[in-house]
């Protein structure tokens, strides 16, 4: 990067089922002001704004960045829109990371905000994406492909329902431990293992909850954050990588990737460890938030980012190494299982993993956290980000 990058800023509002006491304009303004706040920056001295939002139709208000403009600070600025679907809160970061790389911008604001539930048509909404007249007869929807994923896995790699049900039971822990989460009530084993299915091999205990909330970081030259933090967030490294829409050409004997991994993910962690100069992520790595709506795009996530080979995330888990005092903790704040307003929900491990390394994520604190990664995921599996964040330049 031509200049270097930091988070100085931070801010979140609860995620709950609904905020009908707040629009979304509202909501996004929310979590903007927390963010201003803890960098101790005026929104004057905001110099852009990245908005992500995913679909409209979430929101039901047509291109609704344009109704937010001015509550989220835009208004007489440089405005720039993003939407790869779950994957969009980190893409907006690295749009706000090429802002300020650029020489162009001293500050950014980064906000994205969601309402999932409030919307009647969620799921039809969510089922849009697939191609209408090669996929769509198939009713594909967010569950299922995911439950492709997870069946592929356990065919080439012997991973079991127990050991997504154990990612599951640690999530809902480190949820406890996070006033923000959804979901933050602890489950046991065999309550997972008993919820009922929703798509085979995907039981209730499995999946995210959909959410309402927002999240936004305010990023800075070098020159503004050494002025105005005391501990930043340094943006070492980031990346991206996009896959083909067709779900198809991703599966079946002919394909050059497999299914059941995510190699796409890997594709774009290896660049951005590269540029961030992490050679062997297992070791430097400290904490993880990781973008994992189900259970098993967790053990797959683990495999690609080099935490370990492939196919033995699923045992891993089981041992416990990504608990909090196991070898990387993943999710500290209960990630995605515990809270999923999507278009915000990439950002949310953005904001999540720089709280790690400025040292003040409270009780999901991971102890002298000095690495840490954040991913997102959208589209049919098709989109994936990643970046790197530190406590030191």
């Amino acid at each position: 990067m031509t200049v270097r990058t930091a988070i100085i800023g931070v801010g979140q509002t609860p995620y709950r089922f609904q905020t009908p006491e707040l629009t979304w304009a509202e909501l996004a303004q929310s979590a903007v002001r927390s963010a201003l706040e803890h960098a101790g920056l005026a929104v004057d001295e905001i110099e852009a704004v990245v908005l992500g939002l995913a679909p409209s139709a979430l929101v039901g208000v047509n291109e609704a960045e344009k109704w937010a403009a001015a509550s989220v600070g835009a208004a007489g600025k440089p405005y720039f829109r993003v939407n790869t679907g779950g994957a969009t809160g980190g893409s907006a970061a690295q749009a706000g990371c090429y802002h300020i790389a650029s020489g162009m911008f001293q500050t950014v604001l980064v906000v994205c905000a969601d309402k999932v539930a409030e919307s009647p048509d969620a799921q039809k909404v969510l089922n849009a994406p697939w191609d209408p007249f090669y996929e769509k007869d198939f009713a594909l929807n967010a569950i299922n492909m995911c439950s492709f994923q997870a069946v592929r896995h356990m065919h080439k790699y012997k991973t079991t329902e127990r050991q997504f049900a154990t990612v599951a039971v640690r999530s809902r822990a480190n949820g406890v431990r996070n006033p923000l989460a959804h979901l933050r009530k602890p489950i046991g084993l065999e309550e997972a293992l008993a919820s009922r299915y929703i798509c085979y091999p995907l039981k209730l205990a499995d999946c995210c909850p959909r959410s309402s909330g927002a999240c936004a970081i305010v990023l800075a030259s070098e020159d503004v954050a050494l002025r105005k933090s005391t501990r930043p967030a340094w943006v070492r490294g980031f990346a991206a990588c996009t896959n083909t829409y067709y779900m198809g050409d991703r599966m079946g004997p002919h394909c050059e990737v497999d299914y059941a991994d995510w190699d796409d993910l890997a594709l774009a962690a290896r660049r951005a460890y590269t540029m961030a100069g992490v050679r062997d992520p297992r070791r430097e790595v400290s904490v993880a938030e990781i973008y994992a709506p189900f259970t098993c795009t967790e053990i797959a996530a683990v495999e690609a980012l080099g935490f370990c080979d492939k196919g033995e995330g699923g045992a891993l888990t089981e041992r416990g190494a990504w608990d909090m005092n196991g070898d990387l903790p993943v999710n500290p704040s209960g990630g995605t299982l515990c809270a999923n307003p999507i278009s915000a929900t990439a950002l949310v491990r953005v904001a999540e993993a720089a709280l790690q390394v400025m040292g003040q994520a409270g009780e999901r604190q991971v102890p002298n956290a000095r690495l840490a990664i954040a991913t997102g995921v959208g589209g049919s599996l098709q989109f994936h980000t990643c970046m790197v964040l530190a406590s030191d330049v």
